[in-house]
């Protein structure tokens, strides 16, 4: 029997919602590659959440999706989305991301046609610290969806109910570049600051040098969300990000201790190239950039000491 929602993606992301949903029963299916799929189809992706608790989540798992699904879920990292839809063999009703950035948008409508692309957030703070191993450490947890096109609200209110089911927040936006750069304004800050300074969030909003930087990356974010036709003031998302836990991090900053690719084309890379399109100009982010490529490029070259170049203006 084909699955209600197929999850592409068994990562810190993916990895969760498809247990989570699983959890509550729903006919889940999660795509990943033969060896994680062989591993989650006998093992099962084992949680630990301090919100959701310790559980161990069984959804179906193949290699590929090959019967149609009512819902199909994205959560690959932006630099694997095109090599992991090679996955995806058959169609679905619906196609919501949980990607960080906005391109991706523009791909998967072109990729699935543009009459059942949703848009679609999440923010969560997880990792896959082992394949079919998932564990959530912070207790903010919330998915965000919406349709710029009125007649998909009523699948959006279907996947709604069932994410809600399995005790995960969600909520409807009032448009798609609403979600998206609600959370894309916020996170191109977390990212490219302790990225580039490799330090929590607590460091950099206790430091006054550091802070300003923080400041000045939601700023020019902001007023490129504003451009782009969504309403985000800066000063909410510093709120957010003075309610983070002192130790939040970034996927990005993970991803270069570990010498793998960082997301900077999908997060600070949108923001610029809309910045571009709209004649604004963001120059914290391109220093901060600058500074995140560096490190990277070193990272995989494993040679990156502990200096850090000065950013603030």
């Amino acid at each position: 029997m084909p699955p209600t929602i197929a999850v592409l993606g068994p990562g810190g992301v993916g990895g969760f919602v498809a247990a989570a949903l699983a959890r509550a029963g729903e006919d889940v299916l999660i795509v990943a590659r033969a060896t994680t799929a062989e591993a989650i189809a006998r093992d099962g992706i084992d949680v630990r959440s301090v919100l959701l608790g310790d559980f161990t989540g069984r959804p179906h798992a193949a290699a590929s999706l090959r019967e149609p699904a009512d819902v199909l879920i994205l959560a690959t990292k932006a630099t694997s989305l095109r090599e992991s839809l090679t996955r995806i063999d058959a169609p679905a009703g619906l196609v919501v991301p949980l990607l960080n950035g906005l391109d991706h948008m523009d791909l998967l409508r072109e990729h699935f046609g543009a009459g059942g692309v949703a848009a679609g957030t999440i923010r969560i703070e997880s990792d896959r610290p082992a394949p079919g191993r998932i564990v959530q450490t912070s207790p903010f947890l919330r998915i965000d969806l919406a349709a710029d096109d009125p007649t998909l609200a009523p699948a959006l209110e279907r996947l709604a109910a069932l994410l809600r089911e399995a005790e995960i927040p969600v909520q409807i936006g009032p448009s798609e570049a609403q979600i998206l750069w609600s959370k894309l304004v916020r996170l191109n800050a977390l990212a490219c600051t302790t990225s580039a300074l490799d330090r929590p969030i607590g460091f950099i909003r206790a430091d006054p040098e550091w802070r300003g930087v923080l400041k000045a990356c939601l700023e020019e974010a902001a007023a490129v969300a504003n451009a782009a036709g969504a309403r985000i003031l800066p000063q909410d998302a510093l709120a957010e990000l003075d309610l983070a836990h002192a130790e939040l991090g970034s996927s990005m900053q993970r991803d270069i201790a570990a010498g793998r690719e960082p997301e900077l084309d999908a997060i600070p890379g949108a923001v610029l190239r809309a910045g571009v399109r709209h004649g604004l100009a963001c120059p914290t982010i391109e220093r901060l950039v600058a500074v995140v490529a560096e490190r990277a490029r070193r990272s995989a070259a494993g040679e990156l000491s502990g200096r850090v170049p000065p950013v603030a203006s």
